[in-house]
């Protein structure tokens, strides 16, 4: 019998099995590589990216991890605040100020105005929500975050608004793979608050691409990450759980003492057989949005207008943002190094679109808006790779009254314990957090379990 069992091998699965390595245990993976939503390659001195790609700072469980297991990340030196829209690209200035550098109708100036007052309100609110607050937990303080503006949608709040005025809130808020009419109030004034710069400190990149950190942890772990492993039922015994998988074409099965299902929301409620009724039912309440990405490498030899910008948000364009993934190279160099790289993103219905196509239709697709969105006609001929990567089933989204189900998710339930980013609200960092805590769980299991050995051993 295994001490332990993890499902999944994305950031919450390897973080927790990272917290739980001294255990003996095992690390299943249905994909036959780790990372999940993580996918990056290095190339020389620059990496493709198609997934996560900001993280948590200082004091965070990223920045915990990151030490741990000595990967390095740094803030991201680049602008967050470029826009692409209409013709014009604004490479500086505040946000607010973009309504009235952006040509439009007069009509739309005024929208966009009105509703970024309701906007900037609502920021305000946030920031004082998502404080921390002594004395308290860190679940204390997720519920507060799911319950701010969580009884209507980012539609509502804002109205309707002539197409201009929409596009620029959009590009935004369909970030968190949910659209306006989708994700609750509370998260798209939420998605504005980090954008602003206000927010929960997701503004850190890994150097050498995102890929270091999953791939580092799963190195580490050796042989107990097993690959092409698709678990198919977890069920629990009186003192254990049994976990049913398939790997190589061949029906196996494994025994522990406690298992961490580090899967996505729908998968753990198909597995978790026998969970309690009241959690399946919150877990298949969880909605999730698309991601469609591409990566481009790129051969250029001298400066380009974009060197210090990371993130041009791109209104009306097949992708809501382009990112400039050779940023942290550029803020760490003293002499322009030749190439570069970008990722363009396309999440929620914009990723939907996409999902059908082929890879070489997403491609040309992506690199016809980003040399718009650039303003630079000759960029594609300085392409020299590119490739796409879609997840249906990608980032989880706050919607109305998904607060009610929070205590439900992050309540127990026995031996098997959950983690992954519908937990809450900060991505990758949600991820890191809720691994460490499920590791924090199965180590109380396993630790009262050998205290109790002895005496269990001594019974007739």
């Amino acid at each position: 019998m295994k001490d332990v069992v993890v499902v999944g091998a994305g950031l919450a699965g390897l973080a927790a099995g990272w917290r739980l390595r001294h255990w003996d245990g095992l690390v299943l993976e249905a994909d036959h590589r780790v990372g999940g939503r993580i996918k990056s390659e290095r190339r020389g001195d620059y990496w493709l990216n198609w997934g996560g790609h900001v993280f948590a700072g200082p004091g965070s469980s990223t920045d915990a991890l990151l030490n741990e297991v000595g990967v390095m990340a740094v803030a991201v030196p680049g602008s967050l605040q470029a826009l692409s829209m209409n013709g014009k690209f604004l490479r500086k200035g505040h946000i607010a100020t973009y309504p009235l550098r952006i040509p439009m109708p007069l009509a739309s100036r005024i929208a966009t105005v009105t509703a970024g007052m309701k906007v900037v309100t609502g920021v305000a609110k946030y920031t004082d929500v998502v404080r921390k607050r002594a004395g308290e937990s860190g679940a204390m303080r997720q519920q507060r975050i799911y319950d701010f503006a969580n009884t209507q949608t980012f539609a509502d709040l804002i109205g309707d608004l002539p197409e201009d005025a929409a596009a620029l809130f959009k590009t935004t808020v369909t970030r968190s793979a949910g659209d306006m009419d989708q994700i609750s109030a509370g998260a798209g004034i939420g998605y504005f608050s980090l954008v602003l710069g206000f927010g929960q400190g997701l503004n850190c990149g890994i150097v050498g691409g995102p890929s270091t950190l999953t791939e580092t942890v799963a190195a580490a772990l050796g042989e107990r990450v097993q690959l092409g492993a698709v678990v198919t039922e977890v069920v629990h015994r009186p003192r254990s759980v049994l976990v049913r998988y398939t790997q190589d074409g061949v029906a196996k099965e494994v025994e522990a003492r406690a298992v961490v299902l580090a899967t996505t929301a729908d998968v753990t409620n198909r597995i978790g057989v026998d969970l309690p009724a009241d959690l399946k039912e919150a877990l298949g309440m969880v909605k999730y949005g698309p991601h469609v990405s591409s990566a481009f490498l790129t051969d250029e030899t001298g400066p380009q207008p974009w060197d210090d910008i990371y993130a041009i948000a791109a209104p009306k364009r097949s992708f809501a943002i382009a990112l400039n993934q050779a940023s942290i190279v550029r803020g760490s160099e003293t002499v322009r190094r030749p190439g570069g790289s970008f990722m363009t993103f396309s999440p929620a219905a914009l990723g939907r679109a996409l999902l059908d196509k082929s890879d070489d239709e997403v491609v040309a697709t992506h690199l016809r808006d980003l040399e718009a969105v650039l303003d630079c006609p000759g960029f594609s001929k300085t392409v020299v790779e590119a490739k796409a990567s879609r997840w249906a089933v990608a980032s989880p989204y706050s919607f109305p009254g998904r607060a009610k189900i929070q205590s439900t998710l992050t309540r127990g339930a026995g031996r098997v314990f959950l983690a992954g980013d519908y937990l809450g609200t900060l991505y990758t960092e949600t991820s890191i957090t809720s691994g460490f805590s499920a590791a924090q769980d199965a180590a109380s299991v396993l630790a009262t379990d050998r205290q109790s050995a002895p005496f269990a051993l001594s019974i007739p």
